[in-house]
């Protein structure tokens, strides 16, 4: 990148990577650039809607390579095979595998017990199997890579029309990456005892750091989480105003010899299951990773987060209201 660094144009960047990354792959169908697309063959994308399809606007993005390549099924295919080859496929070689190596290792890793972030990739583990993951996120484009390089075993999924699929895709993909390396899928256990003595070291309300501009975390997310007790059961609830996140979710024991490590499952609303871990005075999810810190309960913002949760169900029974009286059905 040395070699541009004068000149950060998107032409130039798509030039340096058709020379030196895509060709080498064979990507021949693979480019930074918009205008370089053949209009035809680039696919609309759609949102879903109760009332219809609608196609979304066409953008092209400003942050070269970050959510602004186009390319291909087969050359994604070439870049997958190469990802599993040490950083060269059929076609040619762009990485030496000590470098392909230290992007799939460990760079930041909130607590030891979560695989944590690659350079570019998040890591995962299925069933002992060491695998990474990148997902592609644009209104009307859902995209989804899992490696897992020890057993040369890649899966991808592309789709320009669905409906939260950046929440359920990568739960699919991953028990389709499960099944191919003859994994078990990731379950809720229920044979491991709860431990009401650690309780008073969890219970409380965790603060997520970071910047309110971060919408994709912020709206999963919220302020943080809170832990409390609820019918004898440790739950685990979202300080966000979206009401299935709020309900909150009970922690489920994972570890015997660890009474701090436990699992939440999201399978209702198609998501899968999730780690989470407890240290002293945080909570770490493998999710993303991502880390949040206690903080005193005055400050807990649940008053607020109730009152957001009860004006949008207000707001969504009143659209339903008013789409059912348009249709001509009181109901």
């Amino acid at each position: 990148l040395g070699q541009i660094v004068e000149d950060v144009s998107g032409t130039s960047l798509d030039r340096y990577f058709r020379e030196h990354v895509f060709a080498p792959l064979g990507m021949a169908d693979t480019t930074l650039v918009r205008s370089e697309v053949v209009q035809s063959r680039l696919a609309t994308g759609y949102k879903l809607r109760s009332t219809g399809v609608r196609v979304v606007p066409e953008r092209e993005g400003v942050t070269a390579g970050a959510s602004n390549a186009y390319s291909t099924p087969r050359d994604m295919a070439r870049y997958l095979a190469a990802l599993l080859g040490d950083g060269a496929n059929e076609h040619g070689t762009v990485l030496k595998p000590a470098t392909l190596a230290s992007m799939f290792a460990a760079q930041y890793q909130p607590d030891p017990r979560i695989p944590g972030m690659g350079l570019a990739f998040w890591r995962r583990t299925a069933g002992g199997h060491p695998v990474v993951e990148h997902q592609g996120l644009i209104p009307g484009y859902d995209s989804q890579i899992l490696v897992a390089p020890d057993d040369g075993v890649g899966v991808m999924a592309f789709t320009n029309g669905t409906r939260g699929g950046a929440l359920w895709i990568p739960t699919e993909m991953s028990r389709l990456l499960h099944h191919l390396l003859g994994a078990p899928d990731a379950v809720l256990r229920t044979d491991s005892p709860q431990r009401p003595e650690v309780w008073s070291d969890i219970c409380g309300w965790y603060y997520l750091p970071g910047p309110l501009t971060d919408v994709r975390v912020r709206g999963f997310m919220g302020a943080g989480v809170e832990v409390f007790v609820r019918r004898g059961q440790l739950v685990l609830r979202f300080l966000t105003p979206i009401p299935a996140l709020y309900r909150g979710f009970p922690l489920r024991p994972d570890d015997d010899a660890d009474p701090y490590a436990f699992r939440i499952g999201f399978s209702e609303d198609g998501l899968g299951i999730s780690r989470v871990l407890f240290s002293r005075e945080s909570v770490h999810f493998d999710v993303m990773p991502l880390s949040a810190h206690k903080r005193p309960a005055t400050t807990n913002p649940r008053r607020w987060v109730e009152g957001a949760v009860a004006v949008g169900t207000i707001a969504v029974i009143g659209r339903g209201l008013r789409t059912a009286f348009r249709q001509g059905s009181p109901t």
